[in-house]
């Protein structure tokens, strides 16, 4: 059974692409009959079909045999250079008029000449086979382990407390939905401790009382359903069992289960197979309600298959645990001296490489057992991790047994991410079009697209853990969900890629790249190699060139390079400062992805495109493309365009877009104004492009008074899209109406709308009846005065409810709207978000019954004289510059407030006195000239956040406790407050108090500790003297920033001990603090910034600041022609930024020697600035910028 699960060898997928294109008809009628027979072709088949029998074996070999991993190598650069034979046949094939001066050079007898040289190269490697030990059937051997038991190692275990309660209170509960058994699966990459937390869960002494038995079945390699069974009855009766037929073993282990509350754990079960599953579970059924089975597995796909409640996905350990468990295994020395403090610091980089994983942490530990030598730490340290022994390192053979059982279309697929650098956040569909132009996807039997397989690959190996979904701030709006994959991981890819897989951190005239290579991926570009081209030209059957950062100078403006680069299928130019793209990158015949997104100085693109009859993505979003080339009509398998501007003449004007019919996704199409003639709208065939899901129709606005209302009228009647639609947006549109099958209820699909900048549009289409219709936007109408009852059915439909489905419907800048009648009372049953914007004209009433709205905005509709509308449900009130709306009843339901202006300021605390809301969490009070307070000098007990800007007037509560309050920002508000007592606020976490000219002090009473805190900021208090004289105790406080206060003499006492976590402290135009206060700094503090503090820039010396890393000093500091003196910045730097000093005039680098960590130096805006005195700068400095200092003889970048 285990040969069922192991996929097969990496190089068996290419072979299979191989075996295709060498069948296909296009290539026998191209060869047969040039100096070439059809025995040669079965010759060279039937030689690659022989050494592929053999890969199974080989691929495990090259582990531990070096010869063998040398000759999968040079096999699959024979492989390679076969199929890149095909490419140029296939390619001339394609272009043999065309451009056959550029073939020249590789004629027919060249090709013979060159398919003869591959078979005799592949032959001589089926010779080698015996030498090598090769066999065609390799013998199965899996194991990297021994059988997993339910004994514990009796190791201490780190960081799994919480897993191991979120476990047992899994299988504690009643969660069987009905069914007598349940099944509780634990899904994590290999090494990451599935197997230590079901030990730790299944020891545990509470799990005695809830079942009447437990069983330790360790699965593993085979999932042989006979086998498995015989092993549960033997682990639940603690004898051997002898019976051999599967039925028998059935009724077996169902007598022994029946009426008990069992737990079986099964663990590392790799299974799929959904059969093979219910044949194991059959007998569980004769236990009692609440049993349980907990299941440890790598696979996602597993999981769903055998879960019965919600999959637990067990994370990597924080790096301070994986230290734990390193250290432990280590046998670290306790003592505290200069080594063993070495060795912890080197321990720690150790673990960094670890990435989470405890086995990777353990077995490097224990192989550095009892070692105190700093080589032995440093050799690990500075070794790759597959390189180290696998007996040692269990780690290695754990991660490769995933790999093991991929299929190999799957194993290519990983091992192509190797070009991404490690830690690199990659995009599903970015990583896709890689896979689909490298042919690493296999075309469907069943009519899906090569994207749609892609797809399937990606979520597969995600399912393994191969990828992991990223967290960072980059998996969001606009990029999309990210992935990264384990350093690990990451680390097998590379090793497994070899030579034909080429990742550069900087492309230029020294780059070494062998001519295996194949792919190439650089994070930084040397313009200089544009003059010297060899860099790319060695690797001349390169298929992937990829640029994974920003890089300013564009590589493709030489003509011989890309004469080398016809084998290339995906080119990424995106965010290059390229202006223009040379006509000859319209030779790279197999080009299937061309990225130039971002490109801001690229307006054009080369005029023979029409020429790359392959490319299937052409990403120009973000591109200022002002026409398109002639002839796009011709690149009939692009799937991808982001926009298709339509030119005044025949070869670029609409017509070519309606030959591209497999267009799919999102389209804009830009213009529309060059149409002269309405039925040439019609050769667009909007119609035809069923695969369309996304449709931006734009007009120019070119301000011209000569508009033929009714040619605009005709070509939008024209356009009418497939039914397929899901987004439609039009814009600019000159026409004086819009068409009526804008509303046709035959757009079932459609979910989005808009209509933006239709300047003569005095009506809106009937919308109601779009069955599916969510979002609705409709903005700068100009002449749009009325929103009537056809806005909600047309004369043809006049039953049912309009607008069913419609969850956000928003109105902004309308400057001539007047009137929304005619409310329907069933309409909007299901509106959630309702948007008014800058509609000044607007008068009357809101739809007055909206039962689902949640969130109601209007803003500057000064004439809009209206109550809220009846919305129980309403969560969300911003009502601001629209001081005719009335707050007749207020919302119970209410979280989310905002109210601007005096009246509605007013209105909103005699609703709060009048109505007392329970759910009210975050108010925001804004422009209030009138004297306000709150009533019974609260605030709303339940509020969590409270921001208040622009009232002066106003008394702030100061002598009750706000007990839930955790956000409070005042802005030009409360002149009465001179001190905020933060007794009053027991759990406040963020506190903002900015431009309060009266606000003197912070006042904390006796031994009160502000444990929440954990963000302060005082901004602009002129009058503001001083903190609590004995310190700020807020244990938690990370960030702490004071500005513009100009009688502030000192910060807080005892800061070390006060703020031990803070980490982030800004001075900025406190011109009379002296010195940092006694006691030292905090010991987490990491990032500090200085503006215009002259005295304290001054000082002598500064208190220790061990972990210190970026520096931020600056501003006037009139006095100051010199700095820093020398001992006085922290040696622990790595970032020193110094900036706007208006009279520094020399740089002490004396006083820079000592920071032996310090990476890089930016120096901006000094302008008298002309010396920096000193031997030299520190040796461990990587950057040097000075920028606007024109003093300076050598300025760097």
């Amino acid at each position: 059974m285990a040969a069922a699960v192991v996929g097969g060898a990496f190089l068996s997928a290419f072979l299979d692409v191989l075996f295709d294109r060498l069948a296909s008809p296009k290539f026998v009628d191209l060869i047969l009959g040039k100096k070439l027979s059809k025995k040669l072709l079965q010759k060279l088949e039937t030689t690659i079909r022989v050494v592929g029998a053999v890969l199974d074996d080989a691929e495990k070999k090259q582990i531990t045999n070096t010869n063998v991993k040398h000759w999968l190598d040079d096999l699959k650069d024979a492989v390679y250079e076969a199929d890149d034979l095909l490419d140029h046949v296939f390619t001339k094939a394609a272009t043999q008029k065309k451009v056959r001066n550029f073939f020249s050079r590789f004629p027919d007898r060249k090709i013979v000449s060159k398919l003869e040289d591959i078979v005799v190269t592949l032959e001589s490697h089926l010779k080698l086979k015996e030498s090598l030990d090769l066999k065609e059937s390799a013998v199965e051997n899996l194991s990297w382990k021994a059988p997993s038991t339910s004994v514990e190692d009796g190791s201490h275990i780190y960081g799994r407390e919480k897993d191991k309660e979120a476990i047992i209170k899994l299988l504690s509960e009643d969660n069987s939905d009905g069914r007598e058994v349940s099944v509780v699966p634990i899904v994590g990459m290999g090494g990451v401790g599935k197997t230590t937390l079901a030990q730790l869960v299944y020891n545990d002494e509470n799990l005695v009382e809830i079942f009447d038995f437990k069983a330790w079945v360790c699965i593993s390699k085979e999932f042989d359903v006979l086998k498995i069974t015989k092993t549960m009855i033997e682990a639940i009766t603690g004898e051997p069992c002898k019976l051999n037929d599967l039925n028998l073993l059935h009724l077996e282990l169902m007598d022994k289960l029946k009426d008990k509350k069992f737990l079986i754990v099964l663990d590392d079960v790799w299974t799929e197979d959904y059969v093979d599953w219910s044949l194991i579970k059959k007998p569980f059924n004769c236990g009692i309600r609440r049993s349980k089975i907990l299941l440890t597995t790598r696979s996602e796909k597993t999981a769903s298959i055998v879960q019965t409640v919600h999959t637990y996905h067990l994370n990597q350990l924080s790096n301070e645990d994986c230290w734990s468990v390193f250290a432990n295994h280590a046998c670290l020395s306790s003592e505290s001296n200069e080594n063993t403090t070495t060795l912890e610091k080197i321990g720690k980089e150790i673990v960094k490489k670890c990435n989470g994983l405890p086995l990777a942490a353990q077995s490097l530990g224990g192989m550095l057992r009892r070692k105190h030598d700093i080589v032995d730490w440093n050799n690990i340290l500075n070794s790759n991790i597959w390189e180290l022994s696998e007996s040692e390192c269990k780690v290695i053979p754990a991660l490769r047994l995933s790999y093991h059982y991929l299929p190999p279309h799957l194993k290519r697929c990983f091992v192509y991410c190797s070009l991404y650098p490690q830690d690199y956040e990659f995009e599903k569909n970015e990583l896709i079009l890689l896979w689909m132009a490298e042919d690493l996807l296999k075309k469907s039997s069943k009519g899906r697209t090569l994207e749609e397989v892609g797809h399937e690959y990606f979520d597969d190996l995600v399912s393994r853990s191969f990828f992991q979904r990223s967290n960072t701030s980059r998996s969001s709006w606009p990029y999309g969900k990210c992935f990264v994959m384990h350093d690990l991981m990451h680390d097998l890819a590379t090793s497994l890629g070899g030579d034909f897989y080429f990742r550069s951190e900087e492309l230029g005239k020294e780059t070494k790249i062998k001519t295996k290579t194949r792919h190439l991926s650089f994070t930084k570009f040397n313009s200089s190699v544009l003059d010297n081209f060899d860099v790319v030209g060695r690797a001349k059957f390169l298929r992937t060139f990829l640029s994974i950062i920003n890089f300013e100078a564009a590589p493709f403006n030489n003509e011989e390079a890309q004469c080398k680069l016809i084998h290339l299928r995906y080119l990424d130019l995106s965010r290059s400062s390229i202006e223009t793209l040379p006509e000859s990158v319209c030779n790279l015949y197999n080009l299937q992805t061309l990225k130039l997104c971002c490109c801001r100085k690229l307006t054009k693109l080369p005029s023979d495109m029409c020429n790359l009859v392959n490319l299937r993505h052409l990403d120009i979003s973000y591109t200022p493309i002002k026409e398109m080339p002639r002839g796009m009509s011709k690149l009939n398998h692009l799937q991808r365009l982001d926009f298709f501007v339509v030119g005044k003449h025949e070869e670029n004007g609409i017509k070519e877009l309606g030959g591209l019919s497999n267009l799919r996704g999102q389209l804009e199409i830009r213009n529309w104004e060059n149409v002269s003639q309405s039925d040439e709208a019609l050769e667009a065939r909007m119609m035809d492009k069923k695969h369309i899901n996304s449709l931006q129709l734009e007009w120019s606005r070119c301000n011209n008074n000569n508009t033929n209302f009714q040619l605009e009228i005709d070509v939008l009647c024209k356009l009418q899209p497939h039914f397929n639609i899901e987004s439609l947006e039009i814009k600019g549109y000159e026409g004086t109406r819009f068409p009526d099958w804008m509303g046709n209820s035959s757009y079932c699909n459609m979910i989005s709308l808009k209509l933006r900048d239709c300047d003569n549009c005095s009506m809106l289409p009937s919308l109601g009846q779009l069955p599916s219709l969510k979002v609705l936007e409709i903005s700068r109408l100009n002449r749009l005065k009325t929103i009537d009852a056809g806005f909600y059915k047309n004369e043809e439909c006049r039953s049912g409810t309009s607008f069913p489905s419609l969850e956000s419907l928003d109105f902004y800048d309308m400057p001539c709207w007047e009137v929304w009648s005619s409310f329907e009372s069933e309409a909007f049953p299901v509106l959630k978000s309702l948007y008014i914007r800058d509609c000044p004209k607007l008068e009357g009433s809101l739809p007055n019954h909206l039962p689902a709205l949640t969130t109601l905005y209007i803003i500057n509709c000064e004439l809009l004289v209206s109550s809220l509308p009846t919305a129980p449900a309403i969560q969300s009130l911003e009502i601001s510059k629209s001081n005719k709306v009335a707050l007749h009843a207020f919302p119970l339901l209410v979280e989310t407030i905002a109210v601007a202006g005096s009246p509605m300021v007013e209105s909103m605390m005699e609703a709060i006195t009048n109505f007392q809301p329970t759910c009210l969490r975050s108010l925001r009070l804004m422009d209030c000239l009138s004297a306000v307070s709150f009533p019974g000098g609260r605030l709303p007990e339940s509020l969590k956040t409270l921001h208040i800007s622009h009232l002066k007037k106003l008394e702030f509560p100061t002598q009750h406790k706000h007990e839930l309050l955790e956000t409070l920002s005042i802005r030009r508000s409360c002149d009465s407050l001179t001190s905020l007592p933060l007794v009053t606020f027991p759990n406040l976490r963020d506190l903002i108090i900015t431009d309060c000219e009266n606000m003197e002090y912070l006042s904390v009473s006796g031994a009160e500790s502000f444990e929440c805190l954990c963000y302060l900021n005082i901004c602009e208090c002129p009058n503001f003297v001083s903190f609590w004289r004995e310190g700020l105790p807020a244990p938690n406080l990370i960030t702490f920033k004071v500005w513009g206060s100009d009688k502030l003499k000192s910060l807080p006492e005892e800061m070390s001990s006060l703020l031990p976590k803070l980490e982030c402290l800004v001075i900025s135009d406190c011109p009379e603090i002296e010195s940092f206060p006694e006691g030292g700094m905090p010991p987490n503090l990491r990032t500090v910034r200085i503006d215009n503090c002259e005295k304290l820039l001054s000082g002598l010396a500064w208190p220790s600041m061990g972990m210190l890393t970026d520096l931020y000093v600056g501003g006037r500091c009139d006095g100051i022609k010199s700095f820093p003196k020398e001992g006085l910045l922290p040696p622990s730097l790595t970032c020193l930024f110094l900036y706007g000093f208006s009279n520094l005039e020399m740089l002490d680098c004396t006083g820079l020697l000592h920071l032996t960590s310090l990476q890089q130096l930016t120096i901006i805006r000094c302008p008298l600035l002309e010396n920096m005195v000193g031997e030299r700068l520190p040796d461990s400095l990587i950057k040097l910028t000075i920028e606007r200092c024109p003093l300076l003889e050598n300025d760097a970048a």
